[in-house]
């Protein structure tokens, strides 16, 4: 096996999924980097790979203390496997840092394709996929999060976030608000028995996931928006309306104007006036 790093895409659910070449290279590696040897391990395992070589935990936390450390590796000769617990490794990873080292450095690299949430769900979704944007974990914090999707808004792409099962209704909370009319997708359990991908506005995936508790790792995706949405402001325009009419009257206008959903609007019309 030739000397250098080799970027090698693990299973995100189903073992069967790992590619013969990711199995030849896991095996012959003198060094795997990894995120959690205790999860590695049980991958190699269930493999029938040997353990009998070096792990070293490869991590956003120790990235810098051990890329030095991996390179020095590389330039005695060894073959690093870089592993990450499920997926292919550097999405929403550590990683580009080391490859570029590698590089810079005439370091040997190439990446063993395979398993990758984004485009597995992307397929699923049946949002468009000529064009999309990864753009990695929603933070946590709720004013972090709203402006985290607002930036993300007037981009023309279908948008691929990852989110965790305990915050979803929350992030779809706040895509509604944002996003207001536009499609939404959640994959979720990919590639596994109860694997599951929901398609519809925000507000029905949210009755969707109230009634039915989200478990797993949970990929979202929220298609790009239509031509004329960029050039008005659907919840600046009712503001408006609303200032010189009744609600329902606002809501009416609006739907008819833009041909909108009338229950999505006027539930935007609701929250704006318990907001005011």
């Amino acid at each position: 096996m030739k000397n250098g790093l080799y970027i090698v895409a693990s299973p995100i659910g189903n073992i069967n999924d790992i590619s013969p070449r990711a199995v030849q290279v896991l095996k012959e590696a003198d060094v795997i980097a990894c995120e959690d040897s205790r999860v590695t391990k049980k991958l190699f395992n269930l493999l029938g790979i040997s353990c009998a070589r070096e792990f070293i935990i490869y991590q956003n936390y120790n990235e810098e203390e051990q890329s030095p450390r991996l390179l020095a590796l590389l330039a005695e000769g060894k073959s690093v496997a870089l592993i990450s617990d499920a997926g292919s490794p550097l999405i929403s990873d550590p990683g580009y840092k080391i490859v570029r080292k590698c590089r810079e450095q005439g370091i040997y690299v190439t990446s063993v394709p395979g398993c990758c949430a984004v485009i597995t769900a992307l397929q699923l979704s049946g949002l468009p996929t000529n064009r999309f944007m990864f753009a990695g974990f929603v933070p946590n914090k709720e004013k972090a999060r709203v402006d985290f999707l607002q930036d993300l808004k007037d981009i023309k792409t279908t948008l691929v976030i990852y989110e965790t099962a305990p915050r979803l209704l929350k992030t779809l909370s706040a895509i509604k608000n944002i996003y207001h009319f536009r499609e939404v997708a959640v994959a979720r359990e990919l590639t596994k028995m109860y694997e599951e991908c929901q398609r519809g506005t925000a507000e029905e995936l949210i009755t969707h996931y109230t009634e039915n508790t989200p478990k797993g790792e949970i990929v979202i995706m929220i298609a790009p928006p239509e031509e004329d949405e960029t050039n008005i402001d659907i919840e600046g325009l009712l503001k408006q309306k609303m200032a010189k009419m009744p609600l329902k009257s606002a809501v009416k206008d609006l739907v008819s104007e833009y041909n909108l959903s009338k229950n999505e609007v006027y539930e935007l019309a609701l929250r704006i006036k318990n907001e005011q």
